[in-house]
């Protein structure tokens, strides 16, 4: 397998808590490197140790623990850290770079759900990038009842501060993922609700038909 083009790929996953898109963007991430490619799998908050040190803080503790404004800038804080450590350098050497959730979910989130205005995230996200978009974005659509309890159940999982905010909240997360799947033909929407492998399959066939063609 080879990539179409020869420069770098950016996909992303997105989803709810316990839809399975941190499952599958693994899963990706291992198929690709068995197939021969240089692969980056990252997440955010995270993928550097500033970053991660970030995710501690606005992933743990009670719901309440930051008001939207300043959430969401600890979350651009670690974007930042990350887009010009791991991110970028990546995409510019050609690699397979595949996050565990990226800009999408600060829009969603701290924007069309806790009220931050959109204009601004989106303001400070083109400084950060320069207006880079993800090449695709894998949408896992979950019910959010059944993937807020698979968080819940995840006995290693401490970072708990979201599922917190409990089920409707989450239905509207979904719901405007939902919306802003729609506008953005980037954006592939995968049934969440199916077998771990036919949710796979149906990425990784996706993943071929864009990008990868056979020799």
């Amino acid at each position: 397998m080879i990539l179409v083009s020869k420069k770098g790929v950016f996909i992303t996953f997105e989803g709810g808590e316990g839809s399975g898109k941190s499952t599958q963007s693994r899963l990706l991430a291992n198929r690709l490197v068995l197939d021969g490619f240089d692969v980056v799998l990252t997440r955010e908050p995270g993928g550097t140790d500033g970053a991660e040190r970030i995710r501690d803080l606005v992933l743990t503790g009670s719901a309440d623990k930051w008001g939207a404004l300043t959430e969401a800038l600890l979350y651009l804080a670690a974007r930042s850290d990350h887009w010009e450590r791991v991110i970028k350098p990546a995409i510019d050497a050609g690699k397979v770079v595949i996050s565990d959730r990226f800009h999408d979910s600060s829009i969603i989130y701290q924007g069309h759900v806790k009220g931050v205005p959109t204009d601004f995230l989106d303001f400070v996200y083109k400084i950060i990038t320069g207006g880079v978009v993800p090449d695709r974005t894998y949408l896992i659509v979950t019910d959010p009842q059944i993937g807020l309890q698979r968080s819940i159940n995840n006995h290693n999982n401490k970072e708990t501060r979201f599922e917190q905010m409990g089920v409707e909240f989450h239905r509207l997360v979904l719901n405007n993922f939902l919306k802003l799947a729609k506008q953005n033909d980037r954006f592939a929407v995968i049934d969440g609700s199916r077998s771990i492998s036919s949710i796979q399959n149906d990425i990784l066939m996706d993943f071929g038909q864009i990008f990868v063609e056979i020799v």
